[in-house]
């Protein structure tokens, strides 16, 4: 999969289809339009393709971004599996966001990836102060000779599939409604770092996460998770917190994984969330919380 800046490029190789959006999450929704785009682009001889900002728009418009549900490195690895050959990334700025409507379907999706097809959500909205919707879109595509698809939203439980609304769920705890609109469990990624050695002289020794990017932290408490290293994944439980028997003043992500005794200080870890197990508990005495992780690891692995 070729990942192409475009403040110096336009693309003169070939005729292009291109998904746009945010795409946090990659969640089913956003499967679905991309693998229509793969399809129609294979049909009529285009190269199946994406646009994506190397930041939020939010954060040019607002000066806040939204925290993600997947980093960009995931983002990538995603639409790769889904049949994405291209990647077109350009950084939202002030000149981006001033674009009117049809500056930036001339400017963009005509000059620089000269494009045929595009397909987008049906809440799809661009140009300046986000003034045009897919109607507007639809017109410009006959005027400037691209067809355009829009995908109508797809519903759990009577509520659409949002990334606003899966980011809703992580914050509130519900993992197992986040990951089915996910399709897939959330993630967190980072790199192991020394910690205060609490959970080692409790006998239940910790990774400790430092975050690789600005991802929405899951409810504070306990979860049942697995853990990939090395692309071996295990059972684990995870705390999310700030650990209150130990009055921290920081929001800590602990890991224990189960089975699992190598030192892997540095290393990058994954980490998936599966259902939420209990909130945070202060505990008055040390055999009440070693009891409490025990239990916390026997149900994880009971319902493994």
């Amino acid at each position: 999969m070729e990942n192409i800046k475009l403040e110096n490029y336009n693309e003169d190789r070939f005729e292009t289809a291109i998904a746009l959006g945010n795409f946090d999450g990659v969640h089913i929704g956003h499967k679905k339009l991309i693998l229509n785009m793969v399809e129609n682009a294979k049909n009529l001889s285009l190269k199946p393709s994406i646009l994506l900002f190397d930041n939020h728009t939010k954060m040019v418009t607002s000066g806040e971004a939204p925290m993600c549900i997947t980093s960009n490195i995931q983002k990538e690895r995603l639409v790769k599996n889904l049949g994405v050959e291209i990647i077109y990334r350009i950084n939202f700025d002030e000149n981006l966001m001033r674009l009117q409507p049809e500056e930036f379907v001339k400017n963009i999706l005509v000059d620089k990836l000269n494009t045929k097809l595009v397909v987008v959500g049906f809440d799809y909205r661009f140009g300046h102060k986000a003034s045009a919707d897919v109607e507007v879109l639809k017109e410009l595509g006959i005027k400037y000779g691209f067809k355009v698809i829009v995908l109508e939203p797809i519903y759990i439980d009577d509520v659409i599939v949002s990334s606003t609304k899966i980011r809703e769920l992580i914050l509130e705890g519900n993992l197992e409604l986040a990951n089915i609109m996910l399709d897939r469990n959330y993630q967190l990624t980072g790199k192991v770092i020394s910690g205060n050695k609490i959970g080692r002289t409790l006998g239940f020794p910790t990774a400790n996460l430092e975050l690789m990017d600005n991802y929405t932290i899951p409810k504070y408490g306990v979860y049942r998770t697995k853990t990939i290293i090395d692309d071996r994944t295990y059972l684990s439980a995870t705390s999310v917190g700030y650990n209150p028997t130990f009055n921290n003043d920081n929001v800590k992500i602990e890991c224990h994984i189960i089975d699992f005794e190598d030192k892997i200080y540095d290393q990058i870890i994954h980490v998936d969330f599966i259902e939420y197990l209990r909130e945070e508990i202060k505990f008055d005495k040390l055999d009440d919380l070693i009891n409490q992780i025990d239990n916390d690891i026997k149900t994880v692995i009971s319902r493994h």
